[in-house]
């Protein structure tokens, strides 16, 4: 058990990392460029996008940060390595509700909706299909990188705090 630890523990930070680097992403890149094309091309686009990132390289990181997360908390309370367990639960909970879960039951639906307008839209039907779309999306959007960001602290906390004399464990 002492040697799947460390391993698990890398990993929930690559994990986490490699999430909020995919939500930070959008907060400062891809939606401002979206804003800033016509309403109808950012539709298409963002469309295009949403049915493109559900593919074996994102799910790892989306669906995997939190579990990882939580056996590494556990891994690290069985071999008494309690705060590398409390920071690597609490970024697995964050994660978990304030990553996945929010993306699941606010995004996602956000996107599905999206996903069914039919192009091209008379120009100010696709204003205000982006304009109602575009805001709340990056509100929630923000709200999980901050929580991914936390997350990848708490891994980060967690490797800081794990023992770092094998003599003593």
């Amino acid at each position: 058990m002492r040697f799947l630890f460390p391993f698990s523990a890398f990993l929930s930070l690559l994990l986490s990392g490699g999430i909020f680097g995919f939500f930070y992403a959008w907060v400062c890149s891809t939606m401002w460029g979206l804003d800033a094309l016509p309403p109808n091309t950012a539709i298409a686009a963002m469309q295009a996008m949403n049915a493109s990132v559900r593919n074996a390289v994102f799910a790892p990181a989306f669906f995997g940060t939190p579990f990882v997360m939580l056996l590494t908390g556990l891994l690290a309370f069985r071999l008494r390595e309690t705060r590398s367990a409390v920071c690597f639960s609490l970024g697995g909970l964050l994660y978990l509700f304030g990553g996945m879960m929010l993306t699941m039951m606010v995004n996602v639906p956000m996107n599905e909706a999206l996903a069914q307008i039919s192009l091209p839209l008379p120009e100010a039907d696709a204003i205000a299909v982006w304009t109602n779309y575009s805001g709340p999306w990056q509100f929630w959007n923000i709200a999980r990188t901050l929580v991914s960001g936390v997350a990848l602290l708490c891994a980060g906390l967690g490797l800081w705090s794990m023992r770092r004399n094998p003599a003593t464990s």
